[in-house]
């Protein structure tokens, strides 16, 4: 606060202080106790509200644990959400190490150019791009027909494997970001020296490079996982009625069933979790905000 003052004045201080106040407290805060408070409240005509039966319930909440589909669906997308998460951390470290540790830092600006250029495409259009290779008679079938590897199509967006593929290239950036900013502050000389040692190249991985990447594979993991389980577009659009996501639920209680109180609940559920994989992930990797925000 006193080097803000003293670099901005009074003045300038202080308009920054009231609009991140107001970001926090109207977008971040209001919505969120909105939402919490809709959530214990049971869904009544306009006319009832403020009434006798307008009173604080957990009947919202009850609701997922009796319907056995609803409970699967939840269940399934947290599982779903974490095989997605692993898988894009198995695809991004070789990404972000090769970028951090093997090539130069001028080739490794034009790949990570590369890898943003996609990116400047909007979500839907990439999403339905996928859509699209991942078609029963699509570019892929096609080609593994042609190489002889499938006799016949195979129907990808029959299950949860086109959305899995679909999110681990969604948020792959979110992983490839976080392990590159890790893994390029490690000294390269710990790298040479271990390998001058004799340590084979997996022990070099678990034994320096991993441990010292901890801050970026906990935020890379606690991003992805987090917008895997609240996607919506990319189950909407690469799944089939048997891979619903519990996003997909909670829009149905909003838009389709107009039980906002109802859809509240089940948003909040889905808030908890998210925030418990956060301090999963920090007491897994033993790191704390501090190391997560760098």
């Amino acid at each position: 606060m006193t080097a803000l003052l003293q670099r901005y004045g009074i003045g300038l201080t202080g308009a920054i202080l009231l609009v991140t106040l107001f970001w926090v407290i109207v977008m971040v805060l209001g919505p969120q106790l909105l939402m919490i408070d809709y959530s214990f409240r049971p869904n009544l005509p306009l006319n009832q509200r403020g009434g006798p039966e307008d009173v604080y319930t957990l009947a919202n909440y009850a609701t997922l644990f009796g319907n056995s589909i609803h409970l699967n669906i939840f269940i399934k997308t947290i599982w779903a959400s974490a095989l997605v998460t692993a898988v894009t951390l198995l695809v991004c470290y070789p990404i972000a190490y090769f970028l951090a540790q093997v090539v130069t830092p001028q080739r490794a600006s034009l790949f990570v150019l590369l890898l943003v250029i996609p990116f400047w495409i909007n979500e839907i259009l990439r999403t339905f791009a996928w859509w699209i290779i991942l078609a029963y008679a699509g570019p892929l079938n096609q080609v593994l027909q042609f190489l002889g590897l499938i006799d016949q199509p195979v129907r990808f967006l029959a299950g949860n494997g086109g959305v899995i593929i679909g999110m681990v290239y969604a948020y792959i950036l979110f992983m490839v970001f976080p392990l590159y900013n890790a893994i390029e502050s490690l000294d390269r000389n710990q790298i040479e020296a271990a390998r001058d040692l004799g340590a084979p190249a997996w022990r070099i991985h678990t034994r320096i490079v991993v441990p010292h990447a901890k801050p970026g594979i906990a935020t890379g993991c606690i991003m992805t996982f987090m917008l895997a389980a609240g996607s919506y577009a990319v189950p909407a659009l690469l799944g089939s009625p048997g891979s619903r996501w519990f996003t997909e639920v909670i829009y149905d209680w909003f838009f389709q069933g107009g039980n906002w109180n109802q859809g509240a609940a089940y948003a909040f559920i889905l808030l908890v979790l998210c925030m418990a994989f956060i301090l999963g992930m920090m007491k897994v990797f033993r790191v704390g905000l501090g190391d997560i925000a760098k």
